[in-house]
């Protein structure tokens, strides 16, 4: 246990100084395995296996298909169909901002896929309509973990893949959460803004030429809507596993850009695929090194020390179960959503099992909680790339980000780590979990 700690340490350190997060957890790894004694060379093929596995295609292929959406156009047509919906209220445009980057989740499953594609159009769009620059920023930041939350969830997928459970009851576990954390943002929006003279309110149609716009609106996004109909459609009518439900998002996607929503050419067609082998091999990279320091906590019992050193601190699971919050919010502070899932499952799964707590329920609680730390300072990456595309220094949105965390997403990591309920009833009514 202390070996593991002081690699943690050294992890946590080398990714303060910036050096990237695949190096650190390779480093780390190959510290522990040498403190503890491990042969490396028995611990790299377990990494090779674990990261080739049928299952984990998934995450390069909705890696993929959400690129190709983006640049396909995909984001611009599910701006003016929510637009059309509720942008004519005070506020409007931000609830806007809310539901582009849930639905958006449920294309791409990647909160910084959701910065990229929405934050560039909307904040710039936010700021013109009379919003504060700090506010547009933080609702962002915000709602960019949505896509944690709204399936297919590329850290879901890696957690599942991780902790040995079903990736479908992992989807579904989240899904309430999600939606119930879209209407919160939405809501507190509106709040925030309510005396707010600035705001600019575009006038009120009349009935018959606002549902025309709907109508409108709704036909040219229509192809964009439908995507995360087919994946989870495939998905839970067992016609397809979540992976080739990711390949078949693929496939549609390409000629929905290229041919239908004509966002998308040939060399651009290129290029997204080579922002996709990037983006992959990155990601990989950190899990393959995961991977072999899971094998090598494992050989070490480092889990089994870990929840036999919580429960000498207290036997009452919801003491517990505030502490492994604590803990996972740090987690989601210092790494990114997809490294923080394996260390969860990696870390906390064998500690749940043993307090007798629902895995499934578990991992809604792993995205509701991720999802608050990478948004939380001092690290804070989904927080930070929101203010690259604003071009904010951090003092300028820290104070509104602190109150959409304090007002909406705080109270939702009580309520769906107290309520197993909320991450339980869809599995149980639709997979009989």
């Amino acid at each position: 246990m202390t070996l593991f700690l002081i690699s943690m340490l050294i992890v946590v350190v080398l990714i303060l100084i910036e050096i990237p997060v695949a190096f650190a957890f390779g480093i780390g790894a190959v510290l522990f395995a040498f403190l503890t004694g491990n042969n490396i060379s028995f611990l790299i093929p377990h990494g090779f296996k674990t990261a080739s596995g049928f299952a984990l295609l998934a995450l390069p292929l909705f890696i993929f298909a959400g690129l190709l959406m983006a640049e396909g156009g995909i984001s611009e047509r599910l701006l003016n169909f929510v637009n059309s919906l509720v942008g004519r209220i005070k506020g409007g445009l931000g609830a806007v901002t809310v539901l582009t980057c849930a639905l958006f989740g449920a294309i791409s499953g990647s909160s910084s896929a959701a910065i990229a594609a929405v934050g560039q159009i909307m904040i710039p769009r936010m700021v013109r309509e009379g919003y504060p620059e700090g506010h547009a920023t933080a609702l962002v930041a915000c709602s960019s973990v949505l896509a944690l939350l709204i399936p297919p969830s590329i850290p879901m997928i890696v957690f599942s893949i991780t902790g040995g459970l079903s990736v479908g009851a992992a989807f579904l576990s989240t899904i309430i959460p999600g939606i119930l954390l879209t209407i919160l943002y939405c809501v507190l929006n509106m709040w925030f803004l309510r005396n707010d003279q600035n705001i600019k309110v575009e006038p009120q149609l009349p009935f018959k030429q606002a549902a025309k716009g709907v109508v409108t609106t709704g036909y040219n996004a229509a192809f964009a809507l439908l995507m995360p109909l087919i994946i989870l459609g495939a998905i839970y009518s067992g016609i397809a596993t979540p992976t080739e439900a990711a390949a078949i998002a693929v496939i549609y996607a390409i000629p929905v850009g290229l041919f239908i929503y004509k966002g998308m050419s040939l060399k651009s067609l290129g290029a997204v695929t080579v922002r996709a082998v990037t983006m992959t091999g990155s990601i990989m990279a950190v899990l393959f090194f995961l991977f072999i320091m899971s094998r090598a906590m494992i050989l070490e019992q480092v889990p089994r020390d870990l929840a036999q050193a919580l429960l000498t601190i207290s036997e009452n699971k919801y003491v517990l179960l505030l502490l492994i919050n604590l803990l996972l919010l740090l987690i989601g502070m210092i790494v990114d959503d997809i490294s923080g899932s394996v260390l969860a499952a990696i870390i906390f799964l064998p500690i749940i099992n043993e307090l007798g707590i629902d895995p499934i329920h578990f991992a809604a609680v792993v995205g509701v909680n991720l999802g608050l730390g990478n948004v939380s300072p001092p690290c804070a990456p989904m927080l930070y790339m929101a203010g690259g595309v604003s071009k904010l220094s951090l003092d300028r949105y820290i104070t509104p980000t602190l109150k959409f965390l304090c007002f909406g997403h705080l109270p939702m990591v009580f309520l769906v780590t107290f309520v197993p309920e909320l991450s339980l009833f869809l599995p149980k009514l639709l997979m009989g979990y």
